[in-house]
């Protein structure tokens, strides 16, 4: 993962939505602008793959997005038919980030 591309797994904590826990070596980018366009990627591949907002209200001093992608913060999001051992994958491009939800041994592509 040397070319910037952020994986994580989507680990569930019951009663409280969802931890991401970045693959080692996974890529975060540093500036403001670059980890709040990462943030909404994941968020818009979360949505895409059925992943809904947990009925349990964020906190925001504790959960920003920062917090999220380093694997420290819980965000109130959950599947309904909960899908086990699910991947975040992103990968930057000019326009931002692409991200993508897989199964943990990755896309049948």
């Amino acid at each position: 993962m040397t070319d910037g591309q952020y994986v994580a797994r989507i680990v569930d904590v019951p009663g409280s939505g969802l931890r991401l826990e970045p693959a080692e070596g996974s890529a975060r980018p540093e500036q403001p602008t670059e980890v709040n366009l990462l943030g909404m990627a994941v968020a818009l591949a979360l949505g895409a793959a059925g992943y809904q907002h947990h009925p349990e209200t964020r906190d925001p001093e504790l959960q920003t997005i920062d917090a999220l992608l380093a694997g420290e913060a819980v965000m109130p999001w959950h599947h309904p038919e909960r899908q086990s051992d699910a991947m975040v994958v992103c990968e930057p491009g000019p326009a931002g980030f692409r991200c993508r939800v897989e199964p943990a041994g990755g896309s049948d592509d």
